[in-house]
């Protein structure tokens, strides 16, 4: 593979047949409600209910209300922030706003009679008892995403292409990098989904978008019946949300959704079988093609790594015998981490399936910078590095960050989410030189590590409530994250050699003990930075 040519010509997407703007004309129809599709179906007096407050919930009752239906909004909770978005509303002609637990356990009817449809925030799950009686009545249930594109663009606004990527990690740097890539390329472009800007308000735009860098999660493909993206991604799969979805099996069927009607190019991770498989089983547009990635040699049809280069063998003509350079290792900055490379890759292979220029994949790529909390490098002393990845909230993200570091004192734990570690504590029990385990409970992961990597020494993560714990032992397992953070920087400082890195990958939720990872992540910057000035 390393003898293939690499060539900078640029056929363009068009040599493989694709109109690298896709169109929906062809794509099949939804089965639920196929007449509510446009801006000028029978949306008006239409009863609807919102359930959550959110960024999304509240994209969707807006909509809604400006379409003429009928909105009731039920939100758990009662704060400040979600009656200040219930007056704004109101203001639009939400009438009927809900706030509190109270209003939860029951599917509340829209001027006395029963709801047409419910659209749902992503967090709530299937077996809650509002959406399980939603569906127990044969109500839709449909993600803000489902609304965005049964409506499509405002009326005389551009029509965008949908590019739509899901994975367990990962999906916020690549929908980044796409949405810069196609920025680059001169498009108007925007990403959205569940990076934060709701999808509604992308479509709801007066001028409207030439491109639309979607990132989905599992709790949105849950309630999304049938999209007709341009080209879908999968970036990889982990146990991740088993507790949501009720099983591995189950969470892997919402992701695998996003392919379903794709119109040009399927991406698969070629280094995870599983993304392959959700490939092969989809229900694709005639001409779709099946495209993978990964951060070794590339095969036929598949963007890869070839002597330090990114190179594409799927969009270009002759693909058999001849690689397209797209950038290089070195257009990353001094870390390249395997996970961002492959990131990277996956962005670029939706972009090139849009006709993108490899130019600007390079410019992208060499203009991105990595997001707090995710191989953060905070400070570097005494030859140590120490790297806030606060965002690996599971395993296969810990993984990632973990492969990219040897000689490690690891800081981890927290909620597990019903996941196991013992497949990650094999893989990196060789690189590891002490474990410090944060959260109220860690045992899990503690276990693994007694069973897995029994010669590394282990501080915290209680096995049994009747183990006695020092008092450094109860300071990790406190629920005042900031102390247990402090506690685990001073003691990662006692056992440190040149050349080690400290890590702060948690594998875990961070609830237990902060109000978010970027939290958890923040008190291990001020702790490191404490430790530093002391």
């Amino acid at each position: 593979m390393g003898d293939l040519p690499v060539t900078s010509e640029f056929p363009g997407a068009d040599a493989q047949g694709a109109d690298p703007h896709g169109s929906a004309e062809s794509a099949r129809q939804p089965r639920v409600r196929p007449e509510l599709r446009g801006w000028d179906a029978a949306w008006s007096g239409l009863r609807a209910v919102v359930t959550g407050l959110g960024v999304s919930g509240f994209a969707a009752a807006d909509t809604l209300a400006e379409l003429g239906a009928r909105v009731v909004v039920v939100d758990g909770a009662d704060g400040r922030k979600k009656r200040r978005d219930a007056e704004t509303l109101r203001l639009v002609g939400v009438e009927d706003i809900r706030l509190g637990q109270e209003h939860l356990s029951e599917l509340p009817l829209v001027d006395g009679a029963v709801a047409e449809l419910v659209v749902t925030s992503p967090g709530w799950r299937p077996d809650s008892a509002l959406i399980a009686a939603a569906r127990a009545q044969s109500i839709p249930v449909w993600s803000e995403v489902e609304l965005a594109w049964r409506l499509g663009p405002r009326p005389g606004a551009k029509q965008p292409q949908w590019l739509v990527l899901t994975g367990t990690n990962g999906k916020t740097t690549t929908a980044t990098l796409l949405e810069s890539m196609l920025i680059a390329e001169g498009r108007r472009a925007i990403a959205c989904g569940n990076i934060g800007v709701p999808v509604l308000d992308a479509i709801r735009d007066p001028e409207g978008y030439d491109s639309l860098a979607v990132e989905l999660s599992s709790f949105q493909l849950e309630y999304t019946e049938l999209l007709s993206p341009l080209a879908s991604a999968v970036l990889n799969i982990a146990e991740d949300h088993v507790d949501w979805h009720g099983s591995f099996d189950a969470y892997c069927a919402a992701k695998a959704k996003i392919f379903e009607n794709t119109q040009v190019a399927c991406v698969y991770n070629a280094d995870q079988r599983l993304t392959e498989e959700m490939v092969a089983a989809a229900d694709v547009q005639e001409g779709c093609r099946a495209i993978g990635f990964t951060t070794g040699s590339p095969g036929l049809s598949m963007l890869g790594v070839v002597d330090d280069l990114l190179v594409d063998r799927a969009f270009l003509e002759d693909r058999r015998h001849r690689a397209l350079e797209l950038a290089s290792l070195q257009d990353f900055g001094p870390l390249a981490p395997q996970h961002l490379v492959a990131n990277a890759l996956a962005a670029a292979a939706l972009a090139r399936a849009a006709g993108v220029a490899p130019e600007a994949i390079r410019q992208a790529i060499t203009d991105y910078e990595a997001g707090d909390h995710r191989i953060q490098p905070v400070a570097k002393a005494d030859d140590v590095l120490w790297i806030n990845d606060s965002k690996a909230t599971n395993p296969h993200a810990a993984a990632a960050s973990l492969r990219s570091f040897t000689d490690v004192i690891w800081i981890a734990g927290g909620l597990p989410k019903g996941v196991v570690y013992d497949e990650l504590i094999a893989e990196i029990a060789p690189r590891l030189r002490q474990v410090i385990l944060i959260g109220t409970d860690s045992s899990q992961l503690r276990s693994s590590l007694e069973r897995h990597a029994p010669g590394v020494p282990v501080i915290g993560g209680r096995l049994r409530e009747d183990e006695h714990s020092t008092e450094i032992e109860a300071a990790l397992a406190g629920t005042d994250g900031v102390c247990a953070m402090r506690a685990a920087v001073t003691e990662a400082a006692k056992v440190l050699a040149p050349q080690h890195t400290v890590l702060m990958a948690p594998a875990a939720a961070s609830m237990d003990q902060f109000v978010s990872y970027a939290a958890r992540g923040e008190a291990f910057i001020a702790a490191v930075a404490e430790l530093m000035n002391d």
